[in-house]
């Protein structure tokens, strides 16, 4: 426990899921922490189970606008700024031909263009303090590629690529920035249909750890990034996915876990 004591922190996307997640560790470990979503009555929710802890903020991580307001209440309401986590994001599933421009669009302002905004609202802040840290998620997606998401799969190369470059440049001045890169999470978004049980587990037969990942996985990682114990870590991606992308394994060939093996 203690392990963010004294930091102020900014979570994305924290009404729910990896957010809401990330929020209540960060809160567990001594953070104050600025939730912000576009789900108002689920991030006021959350805040407010965190007590003094806590502000909730309703933010469109596009508006370049809001993320000054979000910057100004880490600072002014809760004392300070010390950690980012740019995790508010969206998926699209398409065939490139049935990709339409507009819903691209969107996707990219809300998952590259907000990071890179956020990042951009946090930096002054960080820089008069003398660091901080930038906890971007990425995905597993953005270690590989995935047919039917090649947007957001973009998406997710994109920050990837955007961490590495910040690492660089907010280095001298202190700021740290690392990508995490979820794999299959029990969420709203990695599980969409609210499927439970065998039924949910049966499509990560192929993954190492044959299961899906649950948001405390992920907040967990996120909670090392942001604190002293990854002092010495900028520009990497942290895989937290199960090993799914640790490559692909091929039925039969010795070596194969009876694990995953095709299963009839």
């Amino acid at each position: 426990m203690g392990r963010l004591d004294g930091k102020v922190a900014i979570v994305t996307g924290a009404a729910q899921g990896m957010g809401a997640a990330t929020a209540r560790l960060f809160v567990a470990e001594g953070a104050r922490v600025v939730l912000t979503d576009v789900l108002d009555d689920a991030g006021a929710a959350v805040a407010a189970s965190l007590g003094d802890a806590a502000a909730y903020v309703h933010h469109d991580v596009a508006d370049e606008d809001g993320w000054a307001a979000v910057a100004g209440t880490a600072q002014d309401t809760l004392g300070g700024l010390d950690i980012l986590v740019n995790n508010a994001g969206v998926m699209h599933w398409a065939g490139i031909e049935e990709l339409s421009a507009e819903k691209t669009r969107r996707l990219l302002d809300v998952n590259v263009i907000g990071a890179l905004l956020g990042a951009k609202a946090v930096v002054p802040h960080m820089r008069s303090a003398g660091g901080g840290v930038i906890v971007n998620i990425s995905s597993v997606d953005g270690l590989r590629g995935v047919n039917g998401l090649s947007a957001y799969t973009a998406s997710k190369w994109a920050v990837r690529g955007l961490t590495k470059a910040l690492a660089f440049e907010l280095g001298p001045a202190g700021v740290r920035v690392v990508s995490v890169h979820p794999g299959g999470v029990d969420t709203t978004l990695g599980n969409p249909t609210g499927r439970t049980g065998s039924d949910l587990q049966s499509s990560y037969t192929g993954v190492p750890l044959q299961r899906i990942g649950e948001p405390d996985d992920i907040a967990r990682v996120t909670l090392f990034a942001a604190s002293d114990d990854a002092a010495y870590m900028t520009g990497a991606e942290l895989a937290v996915d199960g090993g799914w992308s640790a490559g692909t394994y091929y039925p039969g060939l010795p070596g194969t876990p009876d694990a995953l093996m095709p299963r009839g």
